[in-house]
């Protein structure tokens, strides 16, 4: 059998990759989080585990169980195991999830989003779940509290994509709903600042 992964955050958006047969899937018991580390100066998504949660994704094939450079994209996390719910037919499969370890994680690193990023994330979400599905990732995904560089001119974000109109609205919507910091140019990436008061 063709080994999955699920994917939760970029990897929803099939613009930012080639990988064959992606299907609407549910993973239970887990959280998306943005975790901070020093392997990127960019905070980027995680999961993890969380009794009671859910979250929506994309699960898609490995073919031939070349891991490689899907392990090469999602260099700073790990592997894992889990069982995934496949939509809309509410069938259970094995797929690997990619995690930031905890142990990465470093306390009081404060790397902003990058707006590239999130807005190319979105637009997977819109295409594959519609505007609920969007505005479920934003409620499902903890740690907001962390400023939003808006890199949309000259995106760093390698697979950036660009977003119809509907698809900008609705970011920027779920931003200011959620008084998100938009900042401008070189300042914060790759500083360290420390976390607000």
């Amino acid at each position: 059998m063709t080994p999955r992964f699920f994917g939760y955050g970029s990897l929803v958006n099939a613009a930012t990759h080639s990988y064959p047969d992606a299907r609407p899937a549910r993973l239970d018991g887990w959280r998306r989080v943005w975790r901070h580390t020093s392997l990127r100066p960019a905070v980027f998504l995680s999961v993890e585990e969380a009794e009671g949660s859910a979250i929506h994704g994309l699960t898609a094939d490995v073919p031939g169980a070349d891991w490689t450079a899907l392990d090469i994209r999602e260099g700073a996390y790990r592997r894992h195991k889990v069982r995934v719910t496949e939509l809309p037919g509410e069938t259970q499969i094995e797929a690997q999830v990619y995690a930031v370890p905890e142990g990465d994680e470093v306390a009081g690193l404060r790397h902003p989003i990058l707006l590239s990023y999130l807005d190319a994330v979105v637009q997977g979400f819109v295409r594959v779940f519609g505007e609920d599905g969007a505005a479920g990732f934003f409620e499902t995904t903890a740690g907001w509290d962390i400023p939003v560089r808006d890199d949309r001119d000259a995106p760093i974000y390698p697979r950036a994509q660009l977003l119809e109109t509907r698809e900008r609205e609705i970011v920027d919507h779920h931003l200011r709903a959620l008084r998100c910091e938009i900042v401008e140019g070189e300042t914060p990436i790759g500083k360290a600042t420390a976390p607000a008061p």
